[in-house]
């Protein structure tokens, strides 16, 4: 897979990250506030194992050992609060920003060109949106609460060690530089295996998504052991990706703490010194190795946190691939209400990306407004090109195509398509009603009569009213309940309600059987007498007729004129109608 992604370092990606925390900031600051309160509650705590040693339990200071319980309390206390209120409010800002990475990309695809579509799996985009932004939860919340939280505490036990005693604590300038290149070589591992972990899990959402819609296949052809097999592969490849982040973890941490023990054993060495140990109380070394040994909490809860933190930059680092691929050219200002409908193909050229040869090479025609034209051909000829870039879903090469005499990049993307009705081979229907899928993102510009006005001219009248619930019936994930030919209707009732200047029939009656094709064949040439119409047909008996036909043939025009005309001059289009004559006979 084609997967857009960024080289920028942990730091870049935080950086950029923490730009989408400036709208939340005041949680933020909260969340800071508890995290260093937390902290600085711990420092304070040491901080009285000094006075408790050296004045309250000798005798010199008594009325320490009184106030000392109530002081343990609040400690408890204020650490709790600390504690919650750097959870929560971390919590409410990072889940606030997994929102809006997530609706950001969400809304980036919708903007991105169909050729970005053609080269990226559907179910690896999905991942992204919830795996990745998973990944990005954790280390914007849970991850950043320890890193903050625990790098304080770090800092606040080693000012306080200095403090107390800076010849016992400088073992740390020496140790310190240790445990930083170590955390950083562990860093460079865990965002290489947590980039591999999720190019597994998008394969494996890939995968489970290929059988699930090839359902039917699998069963026909007997491919359950073909899909075991291939499952079983990528999700072992995944737990051997996981594994990899499992090991790197346990190494991690007990090495961060072995070096860290080295620092508190040389600290009880040099306590031997005589010179050392006189400039020294009890209670200013119980300090200080007790501060040693809280700092073995944070240092690992550090490595532990990593693996957190960099399966979330590396998510971020997808997300943002994703969020700077650019989006369709909308550049044009033109907004026309409703055009006349004249088309004009001036010598295109268009090649798919990745192709050598056009899929469309010096093509050129005219459709005069409310005329017809019928382009047919073998398949993959470019007939469904040229119907794609008519509505910009693909930017030619070289020529021109106009509408109503001007450039069809002069307008806006949305103006220029709100001129267009297309019902195509492959029909998509949402998870919705009949009548929202019929008046889809419009139901405010129409009224139930004419969606079911438009129903019945599709005849998908016919089915729908059969139904429990009528119009507000569920159909399910891309119409499940219907058959080919009724999810075909829906679709072109959908067509027929936009009432646009301009029709796109790909292959529009290919679903229907011969009664509902010759319901909805007389429905559309009622309705294409008052519009322009572009029509690509499978059945030729269905284009006969158009005002004029156009042969293609491996992106050229190789005939064109009227039905009589064609089968007049005994060639492709002649050709072409006796082999389908001949199969259907």
């Amino acid at each position: 897979m084609s997967n857009p992604t960024h080289d920028e370092d942990g730091i870049a990606v935080l950086r950029r990250l923490m730009s989408y925390v400036k709208e939340r900031r005041l949680g933020f600051v909260g969340g800071v506030i508890g995290m260093l309160g937390f902290a600085a509650v711990d420092a304070v705590f040491v901080s009285s194992i000094k006075p408790l040693i050296d004045e309250g339990l000798s005798g010199k200071n008594s009325a320490i050992l009184t106030w000392m319980p109530l002081f343990v309390i609040l400690i408890v206390v204020l650490r709790g609060f600390c504690n919650f209120l750097s959870s929560y409010c971390m919590a409410w800002v990072g889940n606030h920003v997994v929102m809006k990475l997530q609706q950001e990309v969400f809304n980036h695809l919708m903007a991105l060109p169909m050729s970005f579509f053609d080269r990226e799996n559907t179910a690896h985009l999905l991942s992204k949106i919830t795996y990745d932004a998973n990944q990005v939860s954790n280390s914007a919340s849970s991850a950043l609460v320890s890193l903050i939280r625990e790098g304080a505490t770090v800092i606040f036990l080693i000012g306080l060690m200095f403090y107390q005693s800076w010849q016992l604590s400088m073992v740390f300038l020496i140790i310190g530089p240790a445990v930083g290149v170590l955390i950083s070589v562990i860093n460079k591992r865990f965002r290489a295996v947590s980039r591999q972990s999720q190019r597994s899990m998008a394969t494996m959402t890939a995968t489970t998504d290929q059988m699930l819609k090839g359902h039917k296949e699998v069963l026909m052809f007997n491919g359950q052991q073909v899909e075991k097999k291939r499952f079983a592969d990528v999700s072992n490849k995944m737990r051997r990706q996981n594994m990899k982040m499992v090991s790197a973890d346990a190494i991690g941490t007990p090495v961060v703490q072995v070096v860290a023990s080295f620092a508190l054993a040389i600290v009880l060495f040099v306590a031997t010194i005589d010179d050392v140990r006189s400039t020294m109380t009890a209670g200013t070394f119980t300090l200080v190795i007790t501060s040693m040994m809280m700092l073995m909490r944070p240092l690992r809860e550090v490595t532990q946190v990593n693996t957190r933190f960099q399966r979330g930059i590396t998510a971020c680092q997808s997300l943002f691939g994703v969020l700077d691929t650019p989006t369709e050219q909308d550049n044009g200002e033109l907004v026309i209400e409703r055009v006349r409908g004249e088309v004009e193909f001036r010598n295109v050229t268009f090649t798919y990306a990745g192709k050598t040869t056009p899929a469309l090479n010096n093509v050129s025609f005219t459709i005069a407004a409310g005329k017809s034209v019928a382009l047919v051909g073998r398949s993959g000829s470019g007939k469904s090109t040229i119907a794609s870039l008519l509505t910009r879903f693909y930017e030619i090469d070289q020529g021109e195509i106009l509408l109503d005499g001007v450039n069809i990049r002069e307008y806006t993307l949305a103006n220029l398509r709100s001129q267009f009705a297309l019902v195509s081979q492959q029909v998509h229907l949402f998870n919705d009603t009949v009548a929202n899928n019929i008046a889809y993102a419009a139901a405010e510009r129409f009224t139930r009569e004419q969606i079911e006005q438009a129903g019945k001219i599709a005849h998908a009248d016919d089915f729908v009213s059969k139904m429990e619930q009528g119009y507000d019936t569920m159909l399910g994930e891309n119409g499940t309940n219907l058959s080919g030919g009724q999810r075909q209707r829906v679709a072109i009732a959908r067509a027929l309600l936009r009432d646009a200047p301009v029709l796109l029939l790909d292959e529009a009656t290919s679903a229907l059987d011969t009664e509902s094709e010759r319901h909805i064949q007389s429905a559309i040439d009622e309705l294409c007498k008052q519009r322009t119409s572009l029509v690509i047909a499978h059945r030729l008996s269905t284009i006969e007729k158009a005002d004029e036909i156009l042969v293609i043939d491996e992106g050229r025009i190789v005939e064109r004129g009227n039905h009589n005309q064609l089968m007049a001059k005994q060639g492709a289009y002649a050709q072409l109608r006796a082999i389908q004559f001949g199969e259907h006979s």
